[in-house]
């Protein structure tokens, strides 16, 4: 047990706080008596809001000033959604805790109609998510894809003000701010396959830090960190980043799992897809091999076009 208040790094956001004190709550409940410190850290991410994150450094703007703060010792551990994690860690740190996966699925929002079907021809979809982007073109090519950044009550308040006619917005993300009911549906993932780790939360933390990563031990999900393993092995094979479109999902069903994955081109006009399946034990080899099979199947277009 720390002798002193656990500091806890996370973004300024409302999605980012309300999932911090989420994550808070349990860690104080799995180590009772233990006091806690919210350090907001303000990122690159959160200071430019007028660019597609694609266009200004990728997902990794989301964790970096956060990472720095944890190698400088200002915070023992930092919250992030795992979709916002980079691939490739830092030396010297680790993802020591994945939560209970919540939800993956996309939301669909709109004042005007029920699902992407429902959209008239032209009508805008407001998203900066290449992968969302891509996905609803391969299906809709008749839409119309805009930007669209900020937070959660951001996004709502421009789709409101009319400067796009629905939006995509993950599930899990309304429900932590209590604003599921502002979807008009919910997306299967057959229609909008999620983005690799998205619903999951992690807790980075020093690799060398034993006593903190004693503390999340607790409240680790084995069932979600084998899963969001194979997803990663998939987006490592890739080199994926905020500047491709690849989503993925992993389910596990007993002692097997299986993955699904989805490589497009940005203005959806071709996709390559691939699933593999085998024991929980070979997660991160069965998303590996999706992820080879995905990129021998876009072949060169996969080098032109995607990286």
């Amino acid at each position: 047990m720390l002798n002193r208040p656990l500091r806890i790094g996370t973004r300024g956001s409302p999605m980012a706080l309300a999932q911090t004190g989420m994550v808070r709550d349990q860690i104080v409940a799995a180590n009772p008596g233990l006091e806690t410190e919210l350090v907001v850290v303000t990122t690159v991410a959160d200071k430019i809001l007028d660019r597609p994150l694609s266009e200004i450094g990728g997902k990794g703007l989301f964790t970096k000033e956060l990472e720095q703060a944890l190698f400088s010792g200002e915070v023992d551990v930092a919250v992030h959604s795992m979709k916002d994690v980079e691939t490739w860690l830092p030396d010297g740190l680790t993802i020591a805790c994945i939560l209970e996966r919540d939800d993956p699925r996309d939301a669909f929002l709109s004042p005007h109609a029920d699902g992407l079907a429902g959209l008239p021809a032209g009508a805008r979809i407001g998203t900066s998510s290449l992968r969302r982007g891509a996905q609803v073109l391969m299906r809709r090519p008749d839409l119309r894809v805009v930007p669209l950044r900020g937070n959660a009550n951001t996004r709502m308040r421009k789709l409101e003000a009319g400067e796009c006619d629905a939006t995509l917005l993950a599930l899990a993300g309304l429900q932590r701010l209590g604003l599921e009911d502002m979807a008009r549906s919910v997306l299967s993932v057959e229609e909008m396959l999620p983005a690799v780790a998205q619903g999951a939360l992690g807790i980075e933390c020093r690799t060398d830090d034993a006593v903190i990563r004693d503390l999340l031990a607790p409240i680790a999900c084995a069932r979600t960190t084998i899963a969001v393993s194979a997803e990663r092995s998939l987006l490592a094979e890739l080199d994926g980043s905020c500047r491709t479109p690849i989503a993925a999902l992993a389910q596990i069903d007993g002692d097997v799992l299986r993955i699904d994955g989805l490589l497009f081109l940005p203005d959806g006009s071709r996709h390559w897809s691939a699933s593999r399946q085998g024991p929980v034990a070979d997660a991160e080899r069965i998303g590996q091999e999706a992820g080879a099979a995905l990129k021998a199947a876009a072949g060169d277009t996969y080098t032109r076009h995607l990286q």
